[in-house]
C-alpha cells in the first residue's frame, strides 16, 4: 500500500517523505510531478518544492496526496458504520450501503460470539476507521468507555418479544 507506506515515511522524516513521495509517484505510478499535480489538484509548485526537499509536507497537503494516492490505488475509505453481533443477527443485514442525512454510508459486519470477542471487534472496528459502532446493550457500555467514537446500542424489540412467545410456546 503506497499511500501508507507516504504516511509512515512522513512520520519518519522529511527526508524519508521526499525519497518515498517520489518513488510512488515516478516508479508506481509511473507519473510526473506535473501529472500528479493535475489529479491531485495540488499547485505544479508545490509539487516540485516537495520533490526537490525545498518544502516541508504541511498536514493539508499530505492529507490531500494520501486521498489521491487511496483513490488511485482503490483504497480509498468510505465512512463506514461498524455492527458488532452475532452471526445470525448480522445475516438479517441485507443493505451494505445506507444512506443518513445526505451520506453514503457503509455498514461493515464484526462477528462476536461472546463479550470478550465484541469488546475486541468494537476496539478493531475504531482502529480499522468506523465512524461509529452498533453493538448489543450487554457491551454497549463498556464499548463506549474505551472508544472515542459514537456507539449506538441494537434494541431489538420486535425480536424480543417473538422470542418470549416461542419461550411460552415451548413451556407447553
Amino acid at each position: 500500500m503506497t499511500a501508507d507506506d507516504l504516511i509512515k515515511a512522513a512520520a519518519e522524516s522529511d527526508e524519508a517523505f521526499i525519497k518515498e513521495f517520489g518513488r510512488i509517484i515516478k516508479e508506481e505510478h509511473h507519473l510526473s510531478a506535473a501529472e500528479f499535480s493535475e489529479r491531485s489538484g495540488i499547485p505544479p509548485s508545490t509539487i516540485y518544492k516537495l520533490l526537490s526537499g525545498h518544502r516541508e509536507p504541511n498536514i493539508k497537503t499530505l492529507r490531500q496526496i494520501v486521498k489521491v494516492l487511496r483513490k488511485m490505488e482503490g483504497t480509498e475509505k468510505n465512512d463506514f458504520i461498524a455492527v458488532i453481533a452475532a452471526r445470525p443477527v448480522l445475516d438479517y443485514i441485507t443493505e451494505k450501503k445506507l444512506k443518513v442525512g445526505g451520506h453514503l454510508l457503509t455498514i461493515r459486519e464484526y462477528s462476536a460470539t461472546s463479550m470478550e470477542e465484541a469488546i475486541i471487534a468494537a476496539i478493531r472496528a475504531e482502529r480499522d476507521g468506523a465512524k461509529a459502532v452498533v453493538c448489543a446493550p450487554i457491551v454497549s457500555t463498556t464499548v463506549e468507555k474505551v472508544l472515542r467514537i459514537p456507539v449506538a446500542t441494537i434494541m431489538p424489540r420486535d425480536s424480543l418479544f417473538e422470542a418470549i412467545e416461542l419461550a411460552a410456546k415451548k413451556m407447553g
